[in-house]
């Protein structure tokens, strides 16, 4: 933004230093010379030690040039000591500005890292730390994402490619068309999840009072013939849960996370759950399944993470189902937690607002 020129910060505090030392200095002057006029007597002045005679039209004469010197030397020390305590006071915000100016230029990695004691500026310089630190982890988050879904796209459309290329050599393509419609359902899918996890981030929705074991139910009346195929029973408790958020997000959290445990599962069992808080309702769903490692376990809800060795091949899904649920609870001010079971399979945590 292209500003007029102006009078810079330190100048104007020593302008204020060097005022505020002269304006005291003329108070001061101004007290001795009331004293003068009204307290000190004129002529014979007698005292214990012996008589003086005071002229005051002499003192009051010769107090004018005095008084005129020593404000001239306020004057100038106020100036210079000024500039230089303005410096010194400003000299952490110079440190801020170039970091600033360091990151606008592309450099998110550099830091302030300001040292001493604890102040408004030290506050100030923590704060812009924080905020880089948090811009480059969400940037480089970007990056992989971007990255990550070019390669996702990419891959149906040159399956496309290929499929369509060999039907126009092949008259019997029956099943080729049913691979490419596959094939094109799944990036439908993918481009689908990739929209929501877009709305969810830019938070483009209006909150309601929402009963989270009611989205359960839900849930598990959509999916139930999923279970079914799989051999995976489905079991669902708890408490009416209202959260503050919105409906159709919301829902899409219990339907990732029941999808989730169900086609991560070898005809076992999948917990579904919801609890009540003083200021917070819990969703919790759990399945069993293989084990899991805590180190796999933290890297599930990044984009296009399937946790390829326990993925079934008839439902890889397009990798964004945890990381939809990670949005979209993080929109609604909420917490997600992955544990890993003891006993094998995956616990995940929905922590929200409670609704007023």
């Amino acid at each position: 933004m292209d500003r007029a020129p102006g009078l810079s910060v330190r100048l104007k505090l020593t302008i204020s230093y060097a005022g505020f030392l002269l304006v005291t200095g003329i108070l001061l002057m101004a007290a001795v010379l009331l004293y003068y006029l009204y307290f000190l007597p004129d002529g014979w002045l007698h005292t214990p030690t012996g008589n003086f005679w005071i002229r005051r039209d002499r003192l009051l004469a010769s107090f004018g040039p005095f008084i005129a010197g020593v404000l001239c030397f306020l004057l100038v020390f106020g100036l210079i000591g000024g500039w230089f305590l303005a410096g010194r006071v400003l000299a952490p915000l110079h440190r801020i500005t170039h970091a600033t100016r360091v990151a606008a230029g592309g450099s998110l990695s550099h830091r302030i890292e300001l040292p001493g004691r604890a102040d408004e500026f030290h506050e100030l310089a923590d704060t812009f730390d924080a905020m880089l630190a948090r811009l480059e982890t969400h940037v480089a988050a970007q990056q992989r994402f971007a990255a990550n879904a070019s390669h996702e796209l990419r891959t149906p459309l040159a399956i496309t490619q290929t499929l369509l290329d060999v039907a126009r050599k092949d008259r019997d393509a029956d099943e080729l068309v049913d691979r490419l419609h596959f094939v094109n359902a799944r990036a439908i899918d993918l481009t689908e999840a990739l929209l929501l996890l877009s709305r969810a981030d830019q938070r483009t929705f209006t909150r309601g009072r929402v009963d989270l074991s009611l989205l359960a139910e839900e849930s598990v009346e959509t999916l139930l013939p999923l279970a079914e195929k799989h051999g995976v029973a489905v079991e669902t408790s708890g408490d009416i849960a209202f959260a503050a958020g919105s409906p159709a997000l919301l829902l899409q959290i219990t339907t990732n996370l029941l999808h989730n445990a169900i086609v991560h599962n070898d005809r076992g069992t999948v917990w579904i759950s919801t609890t009540v808080g003083p200021a917070f309702v819990t969703l919790t769903v759990e399945n069993t399944g293989e084990r899991l490692t805590q180190r796999l376990v933290s890297t599930l809800t990044e984009p296009f993470q399937r946790g390829t060795e326990r993925v079934r091949r008839d439902h890889a899904g397009v990798g964004l189902g945890l990381a939809i649920v990670k949005s979209i609870t993080q929109a609604h001010d909420g917490t997600l937690t992955l544990t890993p079971r003891a006993e094998g399979g995956l616990r995940v945590t929905v922590r929200l607002p409670a609704a007023p």
